[in-house]
């Protein structure tokens, strides 16, 4: 019984750190193009044709 003095408080403290982490990114800009970076790599172009003449 004693423990839940000190988890109880200390659950209260870090579920209110994470809201506060969560909010902080929101404001950032750390989730406004989530789908951006994903889809820069599929259109990647990897045009190979220019080292393949040099090598010969």
């Amino acid at each position: 019984m004693e423990s839940l003095y000190i988890l109880i408080p200390i659950s209260i403290v870090l579920a209110l750190a994470i809201g506060y982490f969560f909010w902080w990114s929101g404001k950032n800009g750390q989730f406004d193009d989530l789908e951006g970076p994903a889809q820069r790599i599929l259109m990647d172009d990897d045009d190979t044709s220019h080292t393949k003449e040099s090598q010969k």
